[in-house]
């Protein structure tokens, strides 16, 4: 016990005698914080879930997703062997939403390997630079961020192809602007700090300090933003899917499984329920932790 007492106390102290000290006591006080906001642990619950699924689809789902059985087409719910029902091919939908969370974790993951990274960088050499570079870089941010997202995704689909890798590419180029815009603004704050001149007299180049101390700062802010657009993520993926440019049959995405089952919303209604819910909770999940981060990670939230 004596053990588990040092420990909490080497997490807690206030005086960290290293720099990881100071890191792993900052990312337990932030998990401390971020337990207590119940709305955030649903949302992460949610996320958690979704992760789960999506790792032991094999073993979850009951059936196989692409597996047709035409004399069980359009069966309802909670009928024999198929608790959610089947589609118009007879393929049993529990399965196919199971196997569909991979896809939408693949679209997300890739997208946050994308346009995070790409606006972060965008965004701190423009404002670290400043000058004609600023304001090339922040006008060529302003002309993607004039353009709705989805129509944007839309005609970069039109133009290269359907497909998962098109769509992944599509949406990375009409999300990271936002993050550029974000990147741009801590780099402005950060770049005026006495830390950053003291660097600077110790003859540190220009690209040492945007890499070791400017991206550091902006990850915290940019990491919430990311958690508020993992929803809009989601939506345009689904979007795609729906209009036929995204994932393409018999890839059961969630989206092109509402656009299947559009056809029978009257008959048969959980063809595109259940989907449309699959997307609601995962984007409600999304947006609780998005939320709660922020109310975490920023200060003006805490004044006593």
């Amino acid at each position: 016990m004596a053990t588990v007492y040092e420990l909490l106390d080497w997490l807690q102290s206030d005086q960290p005698s290293s720099r990881t000290q100071a890191r792993v006591s900052a990312a337990y006080k932030l998990c401390i914080l971020l337990g207590k906001n119940r709305l955030a642990m649903f949302g992460i619950l949610i996320i958690a879930c979704l992760v789960l699924i999506s790792c032991f689809a094999p073993v979850i789902a009951p059936m196989d997703p692409y597996s047709q059985n035409l004399q069980a087409r359009l069966s309802p719910p909670l009928t024999e062997g198929h608790l959610l029902g089947t589609d118009s091919l007879g393929r049993d939908i529990l399965s196919r939403l199971i196997y569909g969370s991979r896809i939408t974790l693949l679209v997300v993951a890739l997208v946050i390997a994308i346009a995070p990274v790409f606006g972060l960088l965008i965004g701190t050499v423009a404002g670290y630079v400043g000058g004609w570079v600023d304001s090339f870089l922040m006008g060529l941010t302003d002309i993607f961020l004039a353009f709705p997202r989805l129509v944007l995704a839309l005609a970069f689909v039109a133009a290269v192809g359907a497909g998962i890798e098109n769509a992944v590419l599509a949406i990375s180029l009409t999300a990271w602007p936002p993050y550029a815009r974000i990147a741009r603004a801590e780099t402005l704050t950060i770049r005026s700090s006495e830390f950053i001149a003291a660097i600077k007299l110790q003859g540190a180049r220009p690209l040492r300090i945007v890499v070791l101390h400017v991206w550091p700062l902006c990850i915290s802010s940019l990491i919430v933003r990311v958690t508020l657009d993992m929803a809009g993520i989601i939506l345009t993926a689904a979007g795609l899917g729906f209009l036929g440019l995204g994932a393409q049959p018999p890839s059961p995405e969630w989206g092109a499984m509402i656009s299947e089952g559009r056809r029978f919303i009257l008959d048969s209604w959980w063809v595109a329920t259940f989907p449309g819910l699959a997307i609601f909770f995962v984007s409600l999940g999304f947006n609780l932790l998005g939320d709660g981060l922020r109310d975490v990670i920023d200060p003006k939230a805490h004044k006593s």
